[in-house]
């Protein structure tokens, strides 16, 4: 692409970023972000108290698979210049899921009433990230097709602890003929700060999922009788480890109600 095409292209997409943020911010946009801002990167959130963010990070750097870090805060700062212009974490989320000494207890729109000045927000990376890519390589993602949140499950994988933060892997999963499975394997590969290439395939009682019908998170799809599951880490993960490690407030996306940057997917990826 021609070096003048290319920033008119990118600025299309900034432009796309911002005017999705603000109607989120607006109240205009509150359901998922699946399928939306293609060739964006989205991200899953997780603020915490300051006393908890090592702790947390060291979570991140041991478990990069399923917590892929893409961007830290300063402490009571809730913007985030390097994935977003006009970003404040406080209102441009879809949904957003307070947790207080380790239960989920409400769902807010936004939350400048409960910011704090010791907050620090983690972004990590996101399959919807991947999603596009799939979808640009000419595979079809059942749940971006059928409008629907994608299916995600609570594992027997275990993630590795640190600090007071420990639990098992949150999975997605999609569906795909065997032979689209194998180019969904090569193109997820290249993404590793989406996720990369999937952790299973195929039975899912071999990573304790009793019931594929029934995702734990997000809405159930249709898989085809010729069709293999695909299993990918997921952002969600840290949310069991805020059940386990019980800081007195931590505050994250509700899952598949993503946080939209400005960051191109294919600075994700590698060659």
């Amino acid at each position: 692409m021609h070096a003048d095409a290319y920033s008119d292209f990118k600025n299309s997409l900034l432009n796309q970023a911002s005017s999705l943020r603000s109607r989120i911010r607006s109240g205009a946009h509150t359901s998922t972000t699946s399928g939306m801002a293609h060739s964006l990167v989205q991200g899953n959130v997780v603020i915490l108290p300051a006393d908890w963010a090592s702790d947390f990070l060291l979570y991140c750097q041991n478990n990069p698979v399923a917590c892929p870090l893409i961007a830290v805060s300063e402490p009571g700062d809730p913007t985030l210049p390097d994935l977003g212009r006009d970003l404040d974490i406080r209102t441009d989320i879809p949904e957003y899921q307070v947790f207080r000494n380790g239960e989920r207890t409400e769902t807010l729109s936004d939350i400048q009433a409960l910011w704090q000045d010791d907050f620090v927000t983690f972004v990590l990376g996101c399959s919807f990230s991947f999603e596009d890519a799939l979808i640009r390589a000419g595979l079809s993602v059942r749940n971006v097709d059928d409008g629907l949140n994608v299916s995600m499950y609570r594992s027997n994988i275990a993630t590795r602890p640190a600090g007071r933060f420990r639990g098992n892997m949150v999975v997605s999963m999609r569906p795909f003929p065997s032979a689209d499975a194998i180019r969904a394997i090569q193109v997820t590969t290249r993404l590793p700060k989406a996720h990369g290439a999937p952790v299973h395939i195929g039975d899912p009682a071999l990573i304790g999922i009793e019931d594929i019908g029934n995702p734990d998170f997000g809405d159930p799809v249709t898989i085809k009788d010729h069709e293999l599951p695909l299993f990918w880490a997921c952002g969600v993960t840290p949310q069991l480890a805020l059940e386990n490690a019980r800081p007195p407030i931590a505050i994250t996306h509700v899952p598949g109600k993503m946080l939209l940057t400005e960051r191109l997917n294919e600075e994700l990826a590698v060659l």
